[in-house]
Parts: structure tokens; sequence; C-alpha cells
């Protein structure tokens, strides 16, 4: 690929479009009103990381530092670093069991309307055909572009294809590896599989070890190609591109990107973490981690059904589906959505448990969707003792939720009242919905509760509106639905 002609390109079609690349402009752009409806995505964490499937989706840069668990692991089932290097892992992804039709079938299944497939790690192994580095899936390993298989697949079934770009971090990612004698060596060119392995910065540092503008140009054609050949609908970014030196980059990309979807006619947008673009200019996203109230903005969650990893690992500690479908519940009515990871294995089958936990969940929603699709947030998006814990990385401890615990969404005339933990004796008080209540004053016409033949008793009181059942019995969440006048 020619470099200099693509960023031409780039910068053209900035020049000729609506976006241009700076906050002021970029800030006229408008979530996609599909994306606000969905509610529920899968995020897919598979490469040669899911080879040795040890330690973690970082097992690529763990596994050069010295006395790590990595590290120790692959000296004892694979010998020494400067005999078999990560890059050695390629020839064993094979991907023989893959098939994108099942996937699509399983997330289907699963309830899920969007799904984004990770299309280059911090490892720089590209998952699909590209231009720009033979260290892709197409001309090595499976020999097989399987993003595109994706494509084909995801949207026959009308799930939305979006992607996920990991490569702002490989400019360091490697570099443990010079530390020591193993198969990463200067010199490191261009091209190069490893390149460029520079020392790591504190990850806290927005200015310290910046890259250079020939990785930054790299970064910018790797995504703006990732755009021309499949046309995502969203397009996810990892941390530490907020670090200084990408900002214009970032700005160039978003440009870019809301133009060709312009030109497409398709409505699109990009996930950021931390403070990477300016607000109001994509979506942001909080990494294994929820907020603690209702937001006036579009957000999402990105978080996996295992506690410990992304991909694949033998040791994966996995969450239950009740517990991933309260929070999903608690996500929506605070005017966010969720995204959800897996982590095939290797030879591109779904790890069982995965699969189980996607059923339940597409199982749960297949009664109360309703309460979830195509919803917006309330006046209050609920109520109840229990606290959630506002932040990052904050999804590791099971929340104890009571039968307190309620959340609210509405569509239309009707009102979705989620009870996360349904109470024994079937009596569930709604303070929320009070006559003394100063969030709700219309009128209620009916009240029914999804998924089960009863018709529940209702009163409404000074206190709370109390609604009394008999046969309602529930390990998980469940939804009355009110039609208001």
């Amino acid at each position: 690929m020619d470099a200099s002609a693509y960023l031409k390109v780039i910068d053209d079609t900035i020049a000729k479009g609506r976006f241009k690349d700076n906050w002021d402009s970029l800030s006229e752009y408008q979530v996609p009103g599909w994306y606000k409806k969905a509610k529920f995505g899968i995020f897919i964490h598979w490469g040669l990381y899911s080879v040795p499937a040890f330690d973690s989706e970082w097992y690529s840069r763990n596994m050069y530092i010295k006395d790590s668990k990595a590290y120790k692991h692959h000296i004892a089932v694979y010998g020494e670093h400067k005999d078999f290097g990560y890059k050695d892992f390629i020839p064993m992804f094979q991907a023989e069991r893959f098939s994108a039709d099942e996937w699509a079938e399983l997330f289907v299944r699963a309830g899920a309307k969007y799904i984004m497939p990770v299309a280059e790690h911090h490892d720089g192994f590209q998952m699909y055909k590209s231009g720009i580095s033979p260290f892709n899936a197409y001309e090595m390993g499976p020999k097989r572009d399987l993003l595109g298989e994706m494509k084909e697949a995801f949207e026959k079934r009308q799930l939305t294809l979006c992607v996920s770009s990991h490569r702002a971090e490989h400019w360091f990612f490697m570099s443990h590896g010079k530390e020591f004698d193993s198969d990463i060596k200067e010199p490191l060119v261009q091209g190069d599989f490893y390149w460029p392995a520079m020392p790591e910065p504190d990850h806290q540092d927005l200015y310290g070890s910046p890259p250079n503008q020939l990785y930054l140009e790299d970064w910018l054609i790797r995504c703006c190609e990732l755009v021309d050949q499949y046309k995502p609908h969203v397009f996810y970014f990892d941390w530490w591109i907020q670090t200084a030196a990408f900002k214009p980059y970032l700005k160039k990309f978003a440009a870019y990107y809301y133009n060709k979807a312009a030109e497409w006619g398709i409505a699109v947008a990009i996930n950021y973490k931390h403070d990477a673009f300016q607000f109001g200019t994509a979506v942001p996203d909080v990494e294994r981690g929820q907020f603690a109230d209702m937001k006036p903005y579009f957000w999402q969650t990105d978080t996996a059904v295992a506690k410990n990893s992304w991909c694949y690992t033998a040791d994966n500690e996995y969450k239950t589906s009740v517990e991933i479908i309260r929070d999903l519940v608690d996500i929506v009515s605070k005017n966010g959505s969720l995204l959800l990871n897996v982590g095939p294995k290797a030879d591109g089958t779904i790890p069982e448990q995965d699969k189980q936990i996607l059923l339940e969940i597409g199982d749960w929603l297949k009664v109360n969707g309703e309460a979830i699709y195509d919803t917006t947030f309330w006046r209050t998006s609920g109520e109840g003792p229990t606290k959630i814990k506002e932040g990052q990385f904050t999804d590791g401890v099971t929340k104890a939720y009571t039968s307190e615990d309620i959340r609210f969404t509405v569509k239309g005339s009707q009102l979705y009242v989620t009870v996360l933990l349904f109470p024994d004796d079937g009596v569930v008080k709604i303070k929320s919905l009070s006559e003394k209540s100063h969030h709700f004053h219309a009128i209620i016409e009916d009240i029914s509760v999804l998924g089960f033949d009863e018709k529940p008793v209702w009163e409404r009181t000074e206190e709370a509106l109390i609604i009394t059942t008999s046969k309602v019995q529930s390990s998980a969440p469940v939804v009355f639905s009110i039609k208001v006048n």
C-alpha cells in the first residue's frame, strides 16, 4: 500500500466532507437512533493469544516480562523465548472449526443487536485482509478473511457489524522482549510484526514516550482501511489513544469516518474511554464498570462473561447470566448500552460456558426484551438501597441486590418496572409510583407481569404502588408492564 497516497485520500475526503478534523466541527455529530435503541451487543476477543489460552489477552506482553507467571508458563510449555516467540503462535492459529454462521445464530439467540469483533489487538495481528501488513489472518495462520466472513454472516441476520482497534498500545506492547535474549531484536523496521517495541510508558502519562509521526500515520491508515473495507457501524478504541500525540490523528479519523458514513448513508458511532475525544463528538465507554446515576447522554459499558480475562483461558472465572442481566437492566435504565464480551477458542469454537450464559440471557430477553429494546430512560432510573460503585474495573464483585432494588424504562404508553431480586412473598412496593411521588402523576390503566400467566393485584397508597402476585417466582429479574394514561 502507498501510505502517502492513502493519507492524501484521507485529507481529500475531509476537505470535501461536512466534518472537519477539529472539535468544533465534530461536535455536530449525533448519536445514531439505531444504537440508542439496540441496548445489547457482543464483544469478541479472539486472536493469537487464544492459542496459549493462558493468563489473559495480554499474553504477548506478559510472556516477555521476566519472572511473571506468563513468562514462566511460556518457558515451561514452549521453551526459551529466543527459540519460540510470540510470532511462532501464528501458524498454530488455524481457526479450523470457525463458522461465522454458527456464531451469528448464537448471537441472535442471545438477543444481541450489534456485534463487535476485535479487528486488531495490542499484539498487532490483524484478523482481516489487509494491504498494510502481511501479519494478518488472510495471509498467515488460518489464511481467511475472518472479519469479512463475520460481516457477511452477521448482516445476513440483521446483526449490526462493528469493529474495535487496540493498535495504539502496540507502540510499546512488545518492548520487554528487548530486555533479554528473545526473538524481539533490533533492528525493527516498519512492517515487522514486533515493530516498534518502544519502551513502555507510565500508562497515566499523557506526554511521555509519545509515538512518532511514522507510527501515528500507520495507525491512522490501519483504522481507515478497516472503515473502507468493512463499513462498520461502530468503531471502538481501547485506552491510550487519550495520550497527547494521538489527538490530531483522532480528529482526522473521526472526520474521515463520519464523512465516509455520510457518503454510504449509514449512521455510525465511535466509542472512546477517558477523555480521548471531546465530549459530544463520540460515545463514551466505561470499561468493566457502570455509572451510579442516570446520565443525560448515551453511554456504553463494555465487560466480559469472565471476570479475569477478555479472551478464552482454561482458568476463566465466569459471572452468572442473572448477574449480567441485572447489570444490563441497570445500565439501560441509566441511558446506557451493554457490550458483553465472549472469548472463542483458537479453533474458532465458543466455549460451552460462554454459550450457556448467552443463551440464558437470550431466554430472558425473549420474555422481557420489550422492557429493554427501543426503550428510553424515565424520570428516575430506579430506587432501592443497593449503591452502584461508579467507574472502571468495578465489576469484579457481585452486587448484593435486594427486593427493594427496582429499575425503570419507558416506551410509549408503557412504563416498565424491573425488580432485580424478586421477593419470595410476591409483594413488590414501588415508592417512586406512590400517590405522593413527585416523579409520577399519570393514571394507571393496567398492570401485567411479563412471562407469567397471572393478573397482579395492585393498589396505590401514599407510600408506594403495591403489586401483589401469588404465582411469580424467579431468580432472574421480573418485569411489570404498566400502561398509563
